[in-house]
């Protein structure tokens, strides 16, 4: 196996026999000493960058809306290892408007950190539907003690558990809400086409599942999910065949959301997590 004390010690060698000029052809690259990312829904540290990636670098990822007609976002940029937002180190926010009000979930805005050689920071949100786009520049990412930078390494280890416990009771309460969301759009939608028995049934889980997020019982979330998940199915099947007979389009039901409950996976207190695939 690898020994890192091994590696650690090897590092130190090579760092020090190019400082005192002695190894030829190796080069020395700075990386992001700490994690970047934004607030996602519940409060969340979504990272879009992580320690310790090779500078100049650049990502981009796809949120969206957390609410019907919401028409603006606040990109709070944040760097840090914990999961949760409030504790890792913001620097700095900003708002994009004029986003077109539409069902949660429709709008793409496409956040992009852009980090230099310098260790500067830009941060920008386009919405890809208007165009429209707004930015920020960091240049205080890098001004960080080492200490700093141990001292935020080693909370995050100690937390790990806590925090991963919290981020784990957010994830299964949001995607309970998002499924309550999609049923209820596509009912809606779908209105008498839906057989009565397969209603009732559909109805009697979504209640299930409404009262258990009223609570803080995770577990109990999660179970009535997967039976409202495991029933809305049954929808999906009334709704295609609906669509065979009178044009009704499944895929329009929810905002577009035709991958049911737990197809996506939904963070932020502005907005949501879409594309979780970095482009390079």
């Amino acid at each position: 196996g690898i020994n890192p004390d091994e590696c650690v010690a090897i590092g130190a060698a090579i760092q020090g026999g190019v400082l005192a000029g002695d190894v030829k052809g190796v080069l020395l690259l700075d990386v992001t000493p700490l994690s970047l990312g934004i607030e996602t829904l519940g409060g969340v540290c979504t990272k879009l960058i992580e320690r310790n990636t090779t500078i100049p670098t650049k990502k981009s990822q796809i949120f969206s809306t957390a609410a019907d007609n919401q028409t603006a976002v606040e990109i709070n940029v944040l760097q840090g290892e914990r999961e949760m937002a409030q504790y890792n180190k913001s620097l700095g926010r900003f708002n994009l408007d004029g986003i077109a009000p539409a069902r949660r979930g429709v709008p793409q805005i496409e956040v992009t950190f852009d980090i230099d050689a310098n260790g500067i920071v830009n941060v920008s949100a386009k919405d890809l539907g208007t165009g429209k786009e707004q930015h920020i520049t960091i240049t205080s990412s890098t001004n960080m003690t080492k200490e700093d930078i141990d001292k935020a390494v080693k909370d995050a280890e100690m937390f790990a558990a806590e925090d991963a416990k919290r981020k784990e009771e957010i994830d299964v309460r949001n995607q309970g809400d998002q499924i309550v969301y999609q049923t209820e759009k596509t009912l809606e939608d779908m209105g008498d086409k839906v057989p009565a028995e397969v209603k009732g049934e559909i109805e009697t889980k979504l209640q299930a599942l409404k009262t258990a997020l009223t609570g803080t019982d995770t577990e109990s979330i999660k179970q009535a999910t997967k039976e409202l998940t495991d029933v809305f199915g049954k929808l999906y099947e009334a709704a295609q065949a609906a669509q065979g007979a009178q044009g009704f389009d499944p895929n329009a039901a929810a905002g577009g959301s035709a991958n049911g409950a737990g197809g996506q996976d939904y963070y932020d207190a502005d907005y949501t997590v879409v594309d979780d695939d970095d482009k390079k």
